[in-house]
């Protein structure tokens, strides 16, 4: 299994969700480090049949390692859908929006503000946009925007001055002193998350693109296919659920079912794992195939 160390967020529950076959082909969206697709294609014996796509070298290079003997594919998701991806179809569809441990605990990469580190915060590094160019060249008004929007930040106005008042800010540790300078602590979260997870989220247009593959994974689906996807923010599950409410709500015209009532939660399924506290879990599964499906992924 994964030698490294992250745990993959709600497996067991993803795994039963989306119920792999022997011989069904497998789509990941966002491999990471392989936690769940390993744990998959070891139910579906066909990893030749799985496409494993991540935005990030680092996890490209490891699954590389790894030798899973899956196609790999170093792009942003809506890329690899309407591009490589784009006439092929799965049984299987999965999604896990979340940031991995691998980021967090690397200050290199500048999504943390436990240790000092570039004000990157990059998930795919040819990008050019960074975090740095967010904190010490955006106006106070659109820092104050993409605080209000993207972090539900309460104090984003006052945070968004302090940020432009301490200008140049060289690290993800300044950063993080202003913040906690402006919002005052409330129980274990720390003051500065709400922040960092804006830029990021803005950094790496992360809900454009989770919009723009909502629309396009439907027709990747094979007939009886299961798609799960894992959220960790309220914004992206909101547009998780209102997707999946318009596939599944068309009466008997729907192309799809809900394969959960009500989100499953790791605060209550995966209380081990720390990465899992905001996780929730959705899933849908194909059933009406009157429009016609796609080439099956990697048939023949």
């Amino acid at each position: 299994m994964n030698h490294h160390t992250h745990l993959p967020v709600l497996l067991e529950d993803t795994l039963r969700l989306l119920n792999p076959k022997a011989n069904e082909s497998y789509l990941d969206l966002t491999a990471g480090f392989g936690g769940h697709a390993q744990a998959v294609l070891e139910l579906t014996g066909v990893p030749e049949r799985a496409v494993l796509v991540d935005r990030d070298p680092a996890a490209i290079a490891s699954l590389t390692k790894q030798n899973i003997g899956a196609v790999l594919i170093n792009s942003d998701f809506m890329s690899a859908l309407s591009g490589e991806l784009k006439d092929l179809s799965f049984d299987l569809i999965l999604m896990d929006l979340g940031v991995s441990s691998e980021h967090l605990n690397n200050p290199e990469r500048g999504f943390s503000f436990r240790e000092p580190g570039p004000l990157d915060m990059r998930l795919d590094p040819r990008r050019t946009l960074s975090a740095d160019e967010v904190v010490n060249n955006y106006s106070e008004a659109d820092i104050s925007q993409i605080l209000i929007e993207l972090g539900e930040e309460r104090r984003a106005r006052a945070v968004a001055k302090a940020i432009v008042a301490h200008r140049p800010i060289r690290d993800t540790g300044e950063l993080a002193d202003v913040v906690r300078r402006v919002v005052r602590r409330v129980g274990r979260i720390d003051p500065a998350t709400r922040t960092f997870q804006a830029i990021r989220m803005h950094v790496n247009d992360e809900l454009g693109q989770l919009k723009a593959a909502l629309k396009l994974i439907p027709g990747h689906l094979n007939p009886g296919g299961r798609w799960a996807i894992i959220s960790f923010h309220s914004l992206e599950d909101r547009l998780v659920k209102q997707a999946f409410r318009e596939l599944t709500d068309a009466g008997y015209e729907a192309e799809f079912a809900p394969l959960t009532k009500f989100p499953i939660t790791g605060l209550k399924n995966d209380e081990s794992n720390p990465r899992a506290r905001s996780a929730k879990l959705r899933g849908v599964v194909k059933i009406n195939t009157k429009k016609g499906a796609i080439a099956h992924a990697n048939s023949g």
